[in-house]
């Protein structure tokens, strides 16, 4: 019985931490739904504001609760320092994403994401990218904010970039710019070039809450699993019990049978 025991022990022990790991996973993808729906109800909100000018809402950084605020700006776009943002997706298309500092009539500098351009797996990068429009140009569009990553990836490169982040891509241009980014939506002038907007998230709660519930069944099949493992083995050793009283009430089949005494040689007729 102890050794039953024991093997029951460090099994309630294992399903504790698994049962715990699976609870802390379910948990982990409520709060994941519910940091779902906050930034839909943003995105739904700021896409009911009115465009405000970029100067009226300031060049602080830009944070999960400012994005997809519509905004314009007026300046000049910087081409010399255009950059392809490579390995982005657009509503299920690959491709690239074309950004460029755009100096403010108000001396700042903000990054513009011109679009997002279709380009199929394995199809070399473009040779020259699309020249924005010159001279004074205003811009409206979505306030994003910077993209977070390693220095490789937020560190220009070859006329290239893999995230878009202000702060880094300001390093490299050597002045300040905003961090964060605006992701064009209209331009006046307009420009030219096979841009497609990139596309605001979609407005539905994902799977978190079903993969919550996943979760949380594992827990209870780890629960049920432990309950069924015990049982067995009480019924197991019932059984065993069971059969070896029965093998102790049972006559030996070896035992030899007792014969009748013989009759006495005087007792006979």
């Amino acid at each position: 019985m102890r050794r039953l025991l024991l093997r029951w022990l460090g099994l309630l022990v294992f399903v504790v931490v698994l049962g715990g790991v699976f609870v802390r996973l379910g948990e982990w993808q409520l709060h994941r739904l519910e940091q779902r729906k906050a930034s839909n109800a943003t995105v739904v909100a700021h896409e009911n504001n009115p465009v405000i000018p970029l100067s009226e809402r300031g060049y602080a950084a830009v944070r999960d609760g400012d994005q997809w605020q519509r905004v314009t700006v007026t300046g000049t776009f910087d081409a010399a320092h255009q950059l392809e943002v490579r390995y982005r997706s657009n509503n299920g298309a690959t491709g690239t994403e074309v950004v460029v500092p755009l100096r403010t009539t108000d001396g700042e500098v903000v990054l513009v994401d011109r679009g997002f351009i279709v380009r199929a797996a394995g199809e070399p990068p473009p040779e020259t990218l699309p020249a924005p429009p010159t001279g004074t140009v205003t811009v409206m569009g979505h306030l994003r904010r910077s993209e977070n990553g390693s220095t490789e990836a937020v560190t220009p490169a070859l006329g290239a970039v893999r995230l878009i982040n202000g702060p880094a891509i300001g390093t490299w241009l050597g002045t300040d710019v905003l961090d964060g980014y605006i992701g064009l939506l209209q331009v006046t002038p307009a420009q030219d070039g096979p841009f497609v907007p990139v596309a605001t998230p979609t407005l539905d709660d994902g799977p978190h809450f079903w993969y919550a519930v996943q979760w949380f069944m594992f827990t209870g099949i780890a629960l049920t699993g432990l309950v069924v493992f015990i049982r067995g083995d009480i019924v197991a050793r019932r059984t065993l019990r069971a059969a070896a009283a029965s093998a102790a009430q049972a006559p030996s089949a070896t035992q030899p049978q007792s014969s009748p005494d013989p009759v006495a040689a005087d007792e006979r007729p």
